[in-house]
C-alpha cells in the first residue's frame, strides 16, 4: 500500500504514472485543501477536483485543471453582468465578519462571485453545486468528496487532508491574501512577508488520512509550502511521518521550480529556493528522488533520474525511482 500526499499539479502528473509501480487498489491519495475557497456561494477544492477530473478521464491536461472542453458561458455572463451594472471586478475577499458565518469549511476562504475571479467552466460549476449541497445537506467534506469520486469512476482512494477548515493565506507587501488571491488575480508577483494555515492547528485530519500515512508516503513534485505545507501543519500529521518510510520528489530542476512560485514561497519561511531545501521542508524524508543533472546532496539515499514529467511515459520513469528509493528503504 501507499499513499501520495497531493496538492497543484505536481503530484497528479505523477500518478499518471503510477501503474508502473502500483495498481489501483493500493493507492490512496492525500489532497490538500489549503487552497479551497468559497466563491460566489460555491465551494471549491481545486486540487481535489484535478484529481476526480483527472481519475474520471475528462481532465484537460493542457492546464492541468478544470474539464477538458468545457464552456464558460456562465463565468462570461457574470463578468458582463458586472461590467454593465458598473460592478467592481477582480477577488473580492469578503469582509472579515463575514468570513465567519455560514458554513463552517468556508472560513477565511469566502469571496464574492461578482465577476469572479477564477475561470471556472460550466461543467466544472456542476461539481461545485453538488459538492456545495451535499456540505449544505450535512454532510462532510470527506462524504461528499466519496459520492463524486464514485461518480467519476474513481478506481483510488482520493481523501480530502481535513473536513475542518483551513485556509492558506499569503501575508505581502501589499496585504493579506488567500492563495488563490495571490496567485490567479495577482499571478504571483506581490512580495511575500509570510505564509500561515490558519485554522490548521485546530483542525483535525479527516478520516482515514492518519490511517493512510501508515503505509509508505510518496510526496510527489508539488509546491513544499502551499500544496504539502498545509498538510504538515495539521495536528498529528508530521508525527505520522516520522513513523513511516517516505519518498519526496523534489520539484526542482537545479534552481528552478517545474512551476508555480514554490521558490518564492520556500524563500518566504526560510527553506533555501531549491532541491537543497527540501531537507528543511521535509525533515521526516527518508530518501528523495532528484533530477539526474542535480548536483545535491543529501544525507540519506538519494535517486537520481529524469524528474522532468511531460508524458505518462515520463511519470512511469519517475514511479519506477521512487519504487528503488522504497526499496532501499525497506
Amino acid at each position: 500500500m501507499v499513499t501520495f500526499l497531493s496538492g497543484g499539479t505536481g503530484t497528479p502528473k505523477l500518478l499518471d504514472g503510477a501503474g508502473a509501480a502500483f495498481s489501483p487498489d493500493e493507492i490512496t491519495v492525500v489532497a490538500n485543501t489549503g487552497d479551497d475557497i468559497e466563491l460566489g456561494g460555491l465551494f471549491v477544492s481545486p486540487d481535489v477536483d484535478t484529481l476526480l477530473f483527472q481519475g474520471g478521464g475528462v481532465l484537460d491536461r493542457e492546464r492541468w485543471w478544470g474539464i477538458r472542453g468545457d464552456t464558460h458561458r456562465t463565468h462570461s455572463a457574470l463578468s458582463d453582468i458586472a461590467a454593465a451594472a458598473d460592478l467592481p471586478d477582480g477577488p473580492q475577499y469578503l469582509e472579515t465578519s463575514r468570513q465567519t458565518e455560514g458554513r463552517d469549511i468556508a472560513r477565511w476562504r469566502r469571496f464574492s462571485g461578482i465577476a469572479e475571479f477564477m475561470t471556472i467552466g460550466d461543467r466544472d460549476r456542476a461539481v461545485h453545486l453538488t459538492r456545495t449541497s451535499l456540505l449544505d445537506q450535512g454532510h462532510t467534506l470527506s462524504e461528499a468528496t466519496n459520492v463524486l469520486a464514485d461518480g467519476f469512476g474513481l478506481t483510488i482512494d482520493v481523501l480530502p487532508m481535513s473536513d475542518d477548515a483551513v485556509a492558506s493565506l499569503i501575508h505581502t507587501e501589499d496585504g493579506l491574501m488567500h492563495f488563490q488571491e495571490y496567485w490567479v488575480a495577482h499571478r504571483g508577483e506581490p512580495t511575500i512577508t509570510n505564509v500561515e494555515f490558519r485554522g490548521s492547528s485546530t483542525a483535525e485530519p479527516a478520516p482515514g488520512v492518519l490511517e493512510a500515512l501508515s503505509d509508505v508516503v510518496v510526496i510527489g513534485p508539488s509546491n513544499p509550502v502551499t500544496s504539502i505545507g498545509p498538510m504538515l501543519a495539521l495536528p498529528g500529521v508530521a508525527r505520522a511521518l516520522m513513523e513511516t518510510p517516505v519518498v519526496a520528489v523534489s520539484p526542482f530542476l537545479g534552481d528552478e521550480a517545474f512551476s508555480g512560485p514554490a521558490a518564492d514561497l520556500m524563500e518566504a519561511v526560510g527553506a533555501t529556493p531549491n532541491t537543497a531545501g527540501l531537507a528543511t521542508a521535509y525533515p521526516f524524508a527518508d530518501a528523495f528522488v532528484i533530477d539526474r543533472d542535480d548536483p545535491t546532496e543529501f544525507d540519506r539515499p538519494t535517486i537520481q533520474t529524469d524528474i522532468r514529467i511531460d508524458s505518462p511515459e515520463d511519470a512511469g520513469r519517475v514511479i519506477q525511482a521512487i519504487d528503488e528509493a522504497l526499496s532501499i528503504l525497506a
